[in-house]
């Protein structure tokens, strides 16, 4: 017998295997798929060609975790982007941004003086809101009505800081609860800047940067690091599922138990106690505790019987929103792009960070609007990267691969399916960077279209959503996944949540792991 079991082997569930060996407990992790990693993965789709077929850049995962569970000793090596974004506009005019402050004044400048000199006023406003909110993203959220000491002193210290910020506990309130459109209003003027940032604030989510919460969404990606560089993104040499890997083998050496190709059917209760679970063959294997890496729909009305859960809890659950827009599409390419704005195939620094084609903001509300119409947006937004460019295990010599991340592609769709339409959608989003990079399309050896419904079929991401739910104020903090059961413990004594539905949410953070870790070992139920 174990003493915990780990349903899905993302990078949530791995961490938390770590830490639980890394303490002592006989720890044994499942895995649906054929191979570790969940979202962050890797995958030869094209012979030559790798793919992080999902996640594609880090920067959020939490420098502690990888010192702990030494994963640079596992082969886990980061490769910072500079600059991080190129922007071209249908005028020929572009915008690069990056980790040099005098760089982004003179880039920022040929657009506007004014948001030149409040950019690193700007840039100094969020790290001063990131030293409030970051020390949260490592524990478990705070209870509003427990009157626990321990609960309350952390209480009175998160005041403390957030009490430091001055007249920054204003901004602080808005960045939490308002749009991303009035707080990039506020600070900036020029349309270039404004799109450039506000793309950050939309990603992965059914949202523009008009909805409220957004500004939170935009905030939530700033908070990262790259060996001690604060905002700093980087690729992953070898893909995404390198660090999957790394996570994987340190376990191993902790004398973790990895099965692949093993779906877990059920949980198995005794008495309101998680005891084990029974796999899709039929194997009932037990354990002090049992942890889900899978989405709280997934993890509550699928793995258990709902009829063993208080019906409240379920309702609230079922009430969760899984709203998503979000398509991938993986390229593989005989030359890279040709821009218009920034001329040259050969690598260059617009082929290094993030290509951001969205010209306007009234581009990416009217990309939304379709959506919400369940049409996919007739002139998308799109987030490209080419990390062969810096990273040449991942293509022959020459060659490279391209991850489009593309807004807005909605679950439902009011005409047709997506089996029907992805190629479509994909064809579009080709043209559209064709419309920037003449000669593009005619690059494209091979390409792997992932529909939000595939994201749920084989990733088991309800709706395609890659957050596990969305990030909106309702779904936040102590309020993820549900009110009153936001610190990774569930009405069933001994089972857990440990994936992106639980605080602080999606992203390749690898805290929602780590703190339903500390949750476990803090009960000591095994």
């Amino acid at each position: 017998m174990h003493d915990a079991i780990i349903i899905g082997a993302g990078h949530n569930g791995l961490v938390a295997a770590g830490y639980l060996a890394k303490a002592g407990l006989r720890v044994l992790v499942l895995e649906r798929r054929h191979m570790v990693g969940g979202a962050a993965i890797t995958e030869e789709i094209v012979p030559g060609f790798k793919f992080s077929r999902l996640s594609y850049v880090n920067s959020l995962f939490r420098p502690q975790i990888i010192r702990d569970l030494r994963l640079k000793e596992f082969g886990l090596e980061m490769l910072p982007r500079n600059p991080s974004s190129f922007s071209p506009f249908p005028d020929g005019r572009y915008l690069m941004l990056g980790p040099d402050g005098e760089a982004n004044t003179r880039e920022i400048r040929k657009f506007s003086q004014h948001d030149a000199e409040n950019f690193p006023r700007y840039e100094a406003m969020l790290e001063r809101l990131v030293k409030v909110i970051e020390p949260t993203l490592d524990q478990a959220p705070l209870d509003p009505l427990s009157l626990n000491p321990g609960n309350l002193a952390e209480f009175i210290r998160l005041g403390w800081r957030a009490r430091g910020l001055g007249k920054d506990l204003y901004r602080l309130s808005s960045m939490l609860t308002g749009p991303a459109t009035t707080l990039l209003n506020e600070w900036f003027e020029s349309e270039q800047l404004k799109v450039t940032l506000a793309t950050d604030a939309v990603i992965g989510a059914m949202a523009s940067p008009s909805s409220p919460g957004t500004a939170y969404v935009l905030f939530h990606h700033v908070m990262g690091e790259t060996d001690g560089a604060r905002g700093v993104w980087a690729y992953v040499r070898g893909g995404m599922g390198t660090l999957s890997e790394a996570l994987a083998a340190s376990a191993r050496s902790l004398g973790v138990e990895i099965r692949t190709e093993c779906p877990v059917q059920k949980v198995l209760l005794e008495k309101g106690k998680a005891v084990g679970i029974v796999t899709a063959e039929g194997e009932e294997i037990g354990a002090g505790v049992v942890l889900s890496n899978a989405d709280p729909r997934v993890s509550f009305l699928q793995l258990l019987d709902p009829e063993a859960l208080p019906q409240e809890f379920v309702k609230q659950v079922a009430a969760i929103d899984f709203s998503s827009a979000t398509f991938k599409l993986n390229l593989a390419l005989s030359e890279l792009p040709n821009f218009k704005a920034l001329p040259g195939n050969q690598p260059g620094p617009q082929h290094r960070g993030t290509i951001h084609i969205s010209p306007t903001m009234d581009w990416i509300e009217s990309a939304y609007n379709d959506a919400l119409n369940g049409i996919p947006s007739r002139n998308p937004v799109l987030e490209c990267t080419i990390p062969s460019v810096l990273d040449n295990t991942l293509a022959p010599e020459s060659q490279h691969v391209m991850s489009m991340f593309v807004q807005y592609a909605p679950y439902k769709l009011k005409e047709g399916t997506w089996d029907q339409k992805k190629e479509v959608f994909a064809d579009r989003c080709i043209d559209l960077l064709e419309e920037y990079a003449p000669g593009f399309r005619n690059s494209v050896i091979a390409r792997d279209a992932i529909s939000p419904l595939d994201m749920e079929r084989e990733f088991s991401l309800t709706g395609g959503n890659i957050f596990h739910g969305a990030m909106t104020p309702n779904q936040l903090y102590f309020q993820r996944p549900v009110g009153g059961w936001a610190q990774y413990r569930t009405p069933l004594r001994g089972y857990y949540l440990c994936g992106a539905g639980g605080h602080p949410g999606g992203g390749v953070i690898g805290s929602c792991g780590s703190n339903a870790a500390q949750a476990v070992l803090k009960d000591r139920i095994w």
